[in-house]
């Protein structure tokens, strides 16, 4: 064999093997970057009947609720609370939905469209959006913000951009959705908060 022919083979060798070192580096780069990156955020789930009677849930004035009847896909549709606690559907008009639970609603429902509309309805009502919660006082960003299941005062001062130096965080005032009055509270890292709830943390003396 010649030493030009020898050469040849060594230079073929050496750029098969830098090949497949590029083919799995290219292969592990996704899988790292897959592995480095932040979760993708999960939306909330709807709360169904039997969920929202284990959390005790009444509905309210801006609660999103997807009605669903059973073989009727034109009296279907998603609606919100309005401001006169009511529900407007497809048929029978406006239903009574504020302070009722979602089985409550759920039943209401059924026999509104029994009652001279459909022989034995089936509904389905799941809570899609609650009704907002309010924070004041002395926090960073006081204002309006999205309910999430399960919300305690804690995560409400976090979601407002925390404490400002002046707040007391031994104690928190709140006005439960329609309530006229807010209640004084200690405030332990499991106090809750509940849809359309108003929190005000107060300010601590020195």
């Amino acid at each position: 064999m010649q030493p030009r022919d020898v050469t040849s083979m060594i230079t073929v060798r050496r750029f098969i093997r830098a090949a497949s070192l590029c083919l799995a580096l290219a292969a592990i780069a996704p899988a790292a970057q897959a592995q480095g990156a932040p979760p993708a955020p999960q939306a909330s789930a709807p709360i169904t009947a039997d969920q929202a009677a284990g959390l005790d849930y009444q509905l309210g004035s801006g609660d999103k609720v997807r009605v669903t009847v059973f073989g009727e896909p034109s009296l279907s549709g998603e609606f919100y609370v309005t401001g006169s606690g009511k529900l407007s559907l497809p048929l029978v008009g406006e239903v009574k939905a504020e302070g009722l639970s979602v089985r409550q609603f759920q039943d209401t429902v059924e026999t509104a469209l029994r009652d001279g509309y459909l022989k034995e309805p089936r509904v389905s009502v799941e809570v899609l959006n609650f009704r907002p919660f309010y924070i004041l006082g002395e926090v960073t960003k006081p204002g309006t913000y999205p309910y999430t299941s399960g919300l305690t005062v804690q995560n409400a001062v976090a979601t407002a951009g925390g404490y400002t130096y002046r707040a007391d965080k031994g104690k928190v005032f709140i006005k439960h959705d329609g309530e006229e009055k807010e209640t004084k509270v200690e405030l332990t890292p499991s106090t809750k908060v509940g849809p359309g709830d108003t929190v005000r943390i107060g300010e601590r003396f020195f």
